[in-house]
């Protein structure tokens, strides 16, 4: 293979690579959303300055992708930190697990989001949304809500879904240490609202070394909300050089 064949490749390996070369179309990508309120230390401990952290909240979500191009259908479960930066609101991605390699691989390749294998399922059960996380054979989070109980202004759905998104982006050079750390942002445009709902929701957090989604404990659920949208995710951008800031 010519060199100049090799920059054509964006990934590993050459004839089989991790994932689909395609900006991926995200068709009924199914939300559960649940807003609570949880320890003011435990989120300081975690979001990365120069992140400002607004209330002592976080969204743990649960989404279920009906057809996406490039992966498939797949699930994904995580958790999500309302932040501001730079006087702008929008969410540090936090912790976010799923069933589908190819989508790991290019979300952290790709991107910068913090995805890692795990076992989300999302589903009704008896009248109620059902989603549930588990890491191996162990229950990591088990949150229900009331299917469908109200609905929920379409507008206001897309506004939680499009809130500008901050990740961290991590990759370390040959000798160990890190090569890239900054701080990316992202924000969803292209999204259509087929579904919103409202209603009472519950969670449950349960401890796992390896997924420590209860770090962050439940104190209080704030909001739930159960949405059906289509969308494209778009390119993140760099906004802060933690490399640049170490050298100053």
């Amino acid at each position: 293979m010519r060199s100049q064949d090799v920059l054509q490749h964006v990934t590993t390996p050459l004839v089989n690579p991790a994932f689909a070369p395609v900006t991926p179309r995200f068709t009924d990508r199914e939300y559960l959303n649940i807003v609570y309120r949880t320890d003011i230390d435990a989120l300081r401990a975690v979001v990365p300055e120069p992140l400002r952290i607004e209330e002592p909240l976080v969204r743990f979500e649960v989404m279920k992708m009906g057809d996406v191009s490039g992966y498939g259908p797949y699930t994904e479960s995580g958790q999500a930190i309302p932040v501001s930066f730079e006087g702008e609101r929008g969410e540090f991605l936090h912790a976010m697990y799923l069933d589908n390699f190819p989508a790991t691989a290019s979300g952290r390749e790709v991107s910068a989001y913090p995805k890692t294998i795990g076992t989300p399922r999302l589903y009704v059960d008896h009248g109620a949304l059902v989603g549930t996380l588990d890491y191996g054979s162990l229950r990591v989070a088990t949150a229900t809500m009331g299917y469908k109980h109200h609905s929920l202004d379409p507008a206001e759905a897309a506004a939680q879904i499009t809130v500008p998104t901050y990740m961290l982006k991590l990759a370390p050079g040959y000798d160990g240490a890190p090569r890239v750390a900054e701080l990316v942002r992202s924000r969803i445009t292209d999204i259509t609202v087929k579904q919103a709902w409202t209603g009472p929701a519950r969670l449950q957090l349960f401890e796992h070394v390896l997924a420590p989604m209860a770090d962050l404990p439940v104190l209080e659920v704030v909001s739930a909300s159960h949405i059906i949208t289509d969308l494209t995710l778009p390119r993140v951008t760099p906004v802060h050089d933690y490399l640049s800031e170490a050298q100053r």
